[in-house]
């Protein structure tokens, strides 16, 4: 069954290399040439005012990885808090006035500050043995179960019930 001559509907219009049409010659792509761009320096700037472009300073980028040791150094060095002063006072001032049945209680900044000296050397504890969990179960990522288990070897005292 072939078809008659006449207009061609076949998707492969393009020109075979041999005698006889086959498959791979029919379906072969012409490629298009690629666009070749030449830098071009930048239009001069009017004569009333200064040029606004500056040539753009380009970042360092490090590897995967690298930043965050360096950021991990940073912090192990330095003993500034890490969590921020107005935030954290905010915070404990609102679970205050939660268990005082709304009565306001004035703070100082020193018991604020001891507050939030506890709080953080508590946190970072935590984290360090949740992160012995995420080792010990041969991962890097740190789930929430690491954390929960940390908090249950701790037990009562230490875990925070």
């Amino acid at each position: 069954m072939r078809r008659e001559s006449g207009p061609s509907t076949s998707r492969d219009s393009g020109p075979s290399t041999s005698g006889n049409p086959g498959p791979s010659a029919s379906r072969r792509k012409t490629r298009t040439p690629r666009r070749v761009t030449v830098a071009r320096s930048p239009p001069p700037a009017p004569a009333g005012r200064p040029s606004s472009r500056r040539p753009r300073a380009t970042r360092r980028r490090y590897r995967p990885g690298a930043r965050a040791l360096m950021e991990i150094r940073h912090y192990q060095k330095t003993t500034e808090l890490l969590i921020r002063k107005l935030p954290f006072s905010r915070l404990v001032r609102e679970i205050c006035l939660l268990f005082t049945r709304g009565y306001d209680y004035q703070w100082q900044s020193m018991a604020l500050l001891a507050l939030q000296e506890a709080a953080e050397a508590f946190l970072t504890r935590l984290f360090e043995d949740a992160y012995l969990c995420t080792i010990h179960a041969k991962r890097v990522t740190l789930f929430v179960q690491d954390i929960q288990l940390a908090r249950r070897i701790r037990g009562i005292s230490e875990g925070l019930g």
